[in-house]
């Protein structure tokens, strides 16, 4: 959730609560939410609908699929508290409610991420001093609580809490809330060798005015910050001898318009490093209006990345998504625009003249280029509002704050 938009966020909650569908709510064990079937959409072909579960008694928010199994946060207040991790079973093209746990001492939750060797989940809290809740998953089906990571740098919340290795450790990226001119946005790294007994190593007051996400891969970060752009740090796969203790910059972009939410770096199937995809967050409202466009930015020179084109949605925007790289498809949740699916293979900062952005014709637009490959969603009998999205298993996972969780066919 855009954090320009925070200010309005009580009267969205109170707005939104009008949406609100029948539903159950249970704090553990299974629920019958889910049993509502999709109805209605007909279409065919790339990112048909092939199920969905039902919850629509919370905002459904972040997504993590691990194996068979989906983790779905939850988000500010509907009917009741944002405070909740729904786990379903995704086996089958209908997701089932499998369980579903309480985070202690959370307002409300947001990023929820599963570690690479998928013995961890993490969760991250706002606005009751911020914090990571850490799980074991020994049963992936019924998370065990390990401890809890809180200090008076995170503080007011932890908006977004990415997990990813540095030379075999494992790291978290804490992006931590802004509190008006008293309290500066930052970013902690957190150790999670001993996840009862995780360890701050770095903290730093960073972003314009917020940090808001981050994206790790091979050794380097790349942060969202908003009206500062997007930067990229090594903190061991730089070469310049960074570490996570001691992060070294390398480049910094700042892409049209600003309000930069998130990052993927691009690895396509030929091993090219050449793009990072940034998702610019602009202000919208529950359930009907949003906006935002993903920015390509050419990083093969890391130390002076530079936007080279740019994907826009006429009435909605972008807010997280997740690439299939392997068949070079990008997958952006688009709030009330559904799920987008964008050809991102090939040199995406070459077009021809009338492929390019006529105000600025340095960007190339990739729905110019013929690089929109499907819409997903919008062919439902019910309003989406989709917050994230995962491609895991041969297929689309999608996150829909209004309705809870959707399987989708991919795009190929």
């Amino acid at each position: 959730m855009p954090f320009v938009n925070r200010a309005r966020s009580i009267a969205w909650f109170c707005a939104a609560s009008v949406i609100a569908a029948c539903g159950s709510d249970s704090s553990t064990g299974p629920s019958n939410a889910n049993k509502s079937p999709c109805t209605g959409g007909t279409r065919t072909g790339p990112l048909q609908t092939l199920g969905c579960g039902l919850d629509t008694t919370r905002f459904t928010s972040e997504i993590a699929v691990h194996g068979t199994t989906a983790y779905t946060s939850t988000w500010g207040t509907r009917r009741a508290r944002g405070n909740k991790i729904n786990i379903w079973d995704v086996s089958q093209n209908v997701p089932l409610l499998v369980d579903s746990l309480i985070v202690p001492n959370a307002s409300t939750t947001g990023d929820v991420a599963v570690s690479d060797d998928g013995k961890l989940l993490v969760v991250a809290t706002e606005f009751t001093l911020g914090s990571i809740a850490i799980y074991d998953l020994a049963d992936p089906r019924h998370p065990k609580f390990i401890s809890q990571f809180t200090n008076d740098q995170t503080n007011p919340g932890v908006h977004t809490a990415e997990i990813g290795r540095v030379n075999g450790t494992l790291y978290a990226f804490l992006c931590i809330d802004p509190q008006g001119n008293s309290v500066p946005a930052r970013i902690v790294i957190v150790d999670l060798s001993d996840p009862a007994a995780p360890r701050q190593v770095f903290v730093k007051q960073i972003g314009a005015p917020y940090v808001h996400d981050t994206f790790l891969r091979d050794g380097l970060l790349f942060l969202a910050l908003w009206n500062d752009g997007m930067q990229i740090w090594d903190l061991g796969g730089g070469g310049t001898g960074g570490s996570p203790s001691d992060p070294h910059v390398l480049g910094t972009v700042k892409t049209v318009g600003g309000e930069v939410h998130n990052v993927w770096w691009y690895h396509d199937a030929s091993g090219a490093k050449r793009y990072a995809f940034v998702g610019q967050e602009g202000p919208g409202s529950v359930g009907s209006s949003s906006f935002g466009d993903i920015h390509v930015v050419d990083v093969s020179d890391l130390m002076n990345p530079r936007e080279v084109a740019f994907y826009h949605v006429d009435g909605a925007g972008t807010h997280n998504f997740s690439v299939d790289e392997a068949n070079g498809v990008l997958y952006a949740a688009y709030y009330n625009g559904g799920v987008r699916a964008i050809d991102v293979r090939g040199d995406l900062g070459t077009c021809a003249a009338n492929q390019r952005e006529a105000a600025n014709p340095g960007r190339c637009d990739l729905r110019l280029m013929g690089k929109e490959l499907a819409v997903g969603l919008l062919d439902q009998p019910r309003t989406v509002y989709v917050w994230g999205v995962q491609y895991a298993n041969n297929r689309v996972y999608a996150s829909d704050m209004l309705n809870g969780i959707w399987t989708l066919q991919p795009a190929k």
